[in-house]
């Protein structure tokens, strides 16, 4: 997150899930904390209709024709809705966010594949914000959305996962920090924003043996602190995953921050992806840096 002015954006992915609102809101505090433009985006994704690939059988020429036309039409029809339905959500967006005090954001539809969609806008995104689940799985608890993993592998900007309502501008703000290249590049982003100013960051390290490296987190709390932050350290032991919780829970953090899928992806796939399961099981937005 520098100051790279084709990276100033702070886009915000609108969609029909329970979700948006809060995307909504995370995205205008990022975007009035940095000073940078905000632009919402509702994306309309493709969808094959297998019926116009199995029009054969004991359906006429004609037959096959007048089905193929009408369903063309219904698609057609689908796509308008979806459209409108769109600009409506995009509207309400656009008034909450000017109702928290944002400049006015910029609206935008696009029809395609999400990931495509996010690749052709990257250079300009500065912070990427997204529900943690879409409309079609906003339900699924204990269940990510269905191209949240793929886009934020694919993404080479800021992501910043909305799982709850926003209710106020996080204070206390917690980085999982274990010393690997991903966490390091994400405390040293963290040392050059200002996203950070006046926020108290909790460094936290886990380690599943006695011998915690008490001065490799001593090193990342100054890279902080030498930024003019104001640093909590602690060295925990036990199982990673659920001693972040308990710690979120016991120090009331409101943002999590990680180095997103530090691992190769051989051992994600023997041993699980802690971005993963923390993306499953926490109620605390995540932001992931890449």
């Amino acid at each position: 997150m520098n100051n790279n002015h084709q990276r100033s954006t702070i886009l915000a992915c609108i969609d029909g899930s329970t979700y948006r609102e809060s995307v909504t809101d995370y995205a205008s505090w990022v975007a009035q904390k940095l000073q940078a433009p905000l632009k919402l985006l509702h994306n309309i994704e493709h969808r094959e209709t297998p019926l116009f690939m199995d029009l054969s059988g004991n359906i006429g020429l004609g037959g096959r024709e007048e089905l193929l036309e009408e369903l063309t039409s219904m698609e057609e029809r689908r796509s308008k809705i979806l459209l409108e339905q769109g600009k409506l959500m995009l509207q309400e967006a656009y008034r909450r966010a000017m109702a928290t005090g944002s400049t006015a954001p910029e609206i935008l539809q696009r029809h395609g594949g999400l990931e495509e969609t996010l690749a052709e806008m990257e250079e300009e995104i500065r912070v990427l914000v997204v529900g943690v689940r879409g409309e079609e799985h906003q339900h699924q608890e204990k269940q990510l959305g269905a191209h949240l993993e793929s886009l934020i592998r694919a993404m080479h900007r800021p992501v910043l996962v909305v799982n709850r309502p926003f209710e106020q501008p996080p204070q206390r703000i917690m980085i999982a920090y274990n010393g690997n290249e991903a966490s390091r590049k994400a405390l040293d982003m963290m040392s050059l924003s200002p996203l950070y100013r006046g926020l108290v960051c909790h460094i936290v390290h886990v380690s599943d043996s006695a011998d915690i490296p008490s001065a490799q987190l001593e090193e990342a709390a100054a890279t902080l602190q030498n930024a003019g932050l104001e640093v909590v350290s602690t060295s925990l032991q036990g199982n990673v995953q659920p001693q972040l919780e308990q710690y979120c829970r016991e120090n009331r953090i409101e943002l999590i921050v990680m180095g997103a899928f530090g691992q190769s992806r051989l051992r994600e796939l023997l041993f699980g992806s802690l971005t993963q399961r923390m993306l499953i099981n926490s109620n605390i937005p995540l932001l992931l840096l890449r």
